[in-house]
């Protein structure tokens, strides 16, 4: 039995976890930020990482006394080290680096993409995960296709190359006056409306597996001012009802906004697990949540599609300390010397770890 100690602070949540062996949850905290972070309609950085430093400590000693375990039985700890947030990332880092130096324990960096990838372990099947495979992570800051062969082995076959779906539906939702995050209040509006009453673009259609969700959003913004406004974007705290169109349902424009994410994300992931033989697809991040999207992607993949518990689509330690486990059975360690990166992409375990 092997116990690790997961540790994720790469945005606004704090979250940690006590694992056994990379699939069997013993306990999972997290302290989430929303609320800090609602009244700016998105993260606050110095915010978050001040609201880290204050949970870290109470956030670990609750993980460890739900799992019932002591430092003393932890047999690694893994850590988040990118990408993310820089003084988010370096609270949790710091805070490993000090468990592990007083406590004698391996230290293991994880990637916060790859922790997604592994929150799909964590869910209770009777069948095993298949490589290889093609995994859909998007969440806030990530869209991104990528071809997994087998544990560690990472290839990105497609990204965005302007916002991330998450931070598409955020600032969609801002835009109509809904609340944050914009993932389930969306979500929520979308249940009453028509998708078909706007054709929002699907950009990007047909040209690879990249996506672009900028033109969207500002096609949402057009279709929702009123004339006068012409091309200026919208303010940071959204529109008020009174500055929408008159005609303007939020419902039906939510509704046609979510079908065009999904589409595009659908029809490229579909299109990558086929091209790159695929045994199955899988789906990861905050945004995997959403419920449209899992079931487009059921219906239209003939490859099984996986996808983790709603708990664990959100940032948390539990998906780190299974990332960890596999990469801690594989021989791989970093030292105290282990510093952040906030643009770490996602490559290969022998592509950037050391061996110890």
């Amino acid at each position: 039995m092997t116990l690790i100690l997961g540790i994720e602070t790469s945005c606004d949540e704090t979250g940690v976890a006590v694992v056994e062996n990379g699939t069997r949850l013993l306990s999972n905290v997290v302290a989430s930020q929303v609320v800090l972070h609602a009244q700016y309609g998105g993260v606050f950085p110095e915010v978050a990482s001040r609201a880290h430093v204050e949970a870290i400590v109470p956030v670990t000693q609750q993980a460890m006394d739900v799992a019932q375990v002591t430092l003393d039985d932890i047999d690694a700890i893994a850590v988040t080290r990118g990408p993310g947030l820089a003084g988010s990332l370096l609270v949790g880092v710091n805070f490993a680096k000090g468990l592990a130096l007083g406590h004698g324990l391996p230290l293991v960096g994880v990637n916060h993409l790859e922790g997604h990838v592994y929150s799909l372990w964590l869910a209770e099947t009777d069948t095993a995960l298949q490589f290889p495979a093609v995994c859909l992570i998007v969440s806030g800051g990530h869209s991104e296709i990528v071809l997994i062969r087998e544990h560690g082995d990472y290839t990105v076959v497609g990204s965005t190359i302007d916002d991330a779906a998450g931070e598409a539906f955020d600032k969609v939702a801002r835009l109509l006056n809904l609340s944050y995050p914009g993932g389930p209040a969306i979500q929520h509006a979308a249940d009453e409306g028509d998708p078909t009453t706007y054709a929002f673009p699907r950009a990007l259609r047909g040209h690879g597996y990249n996506f672009s969700f900028s033109g969207l959003k500002t096609a949402v913004m057009r279709a929702v001012q009123p004339p006068h406004q012409g091309r200026r974007a919208p303010k940071s705290e959204g529109m008020t009802p009174e500055q929408l169109r008159p005609d303007v349902n939020v419902a039906d424009v939510a509704a046609s906004f979510q079908v065009a994410v999904v589409d595009v994300l659908v029809e490229k992931t579909i299109q990558a697990a086929a091209t790159h033989n695929a045994a199955e697809i899988w789906m990861a991040g905050g945004v995997s949540a959403n419920l449209l999207l899992r079931e487009q992607m059921q219906e239209h993949s003939p490859l099984p599609v996986r996808y983790p518990p709603l708990a664990l689509c959100v940032d948390n330690g539990a998906m780190i300390a299974a990332a960890g486990f596999f990469r801690y059975q594989q021989g791989y360690r970093d030292d105290l010397a282990l510093d952040v990166r906030p643009m770490w992409p996602l490559v290969s375990i022998r592509d950037h770890m050391t061996k110890g």
